[in-house]
């Protein structure tokens, strides 16, 4: 199951030492995770400072949503992370600032992939619509991740729910999945939830998994996920 698989452990916090906690034991682990690092700690004093110099590979999750220009200017302002692989970009923003984020990127970091961002694993067809959708969900990310297919974008964002759908039209696109809980674990803050296991039976490439990792004792917290995927 764990073949070309990726993990993604979500560093969400500002706190250097419970991140660098968080490094030591996912990093010690069989299988390979990789930190991904969010708003929280990429706009902290010291976080950014820490990813400057950074030696492992990691995820920058800034779902950058913006006009072209903008959008292109931050990509630019990212060119000291050397080591950042992945980074979002949310698919609202339109086909033009998809493909000037993509061909940018490339500028600064050819090793960078870009990941699009469809409606976000908070969001469920009630609140969708308060945002002036009309289209439930899944219909919202099928024409969200067509679009980043068609910018060039490296994979697409989407809640486990939706991957297996968007796996049948992209067959070997790379697609990843946030709202991921180990069995037991409470859904807190996201909607579309599903466990790690579930959500690789739907054919996803990676996956984000946090507080089921990240909270209370971290080393525990990974054993758990490797007999999980056992």
């Amino acid at each position: 199951m764990m073949k070309n698989k990726c993990i993604f452990v979500a560093c969400d916090t500002s706190n250097i030492l419970h991140i660098k906690k968080i490094l030591k034991y996912t990093q010690e682990n069989k299988i390979k995770i990789i930190p991904k690092f969010g708003l929280q700690f990429f706009y902290s004093k010291k976080g950014r400072d820490f990813l400057s110099s950074f030696k492992q590979e990691f995820w920058l999750d800034l779902k950058i949503n913006d006009i072209p220009q903008t959008a292109i200017s931050a990509i630019h302002s990212l060119k000291d992370l050397k080591k950042c692989r992945y980074l979002t970009v949310h698919a609202s923003g339109g086909l033009e600032m998809l493909k000037a984020v993509k061909k940018n990127s490339k500028m600064i970091n050819k090793n960078i992939k870009i990941l699009g961002v469809t409606v976000l694993t908070s969001l469920n067809n009630k609140s969708l619509k308060e945002t002036g959708h009309t289209k439930n969900v899944e219909n919202v990310v099928l024409k969200q991740a067509l679009l980043i297919k068609k910018s060039g974008c490296d994979g697409i964002v989407c809640s486990a729910h939706e991957a297996k759908i968007l796996r049948k039209k992209f067959k070997r696109f790379f697609i990843v999945t946030p709202g991921i809980r180990l069995p037991g674990d409470g859904a807190n803050d996201q909607s579309r939830i599903m466990t790690p296991k579930n959500a690789f039976k739907n054919r996803v490439s990676g996956i984000v998994i946090g507080r089921s990792i990240t909270k209370g004792n971290i080393k525990n917290n990974v054993k758990k996920l490797n007999k999980h995927l056992s």
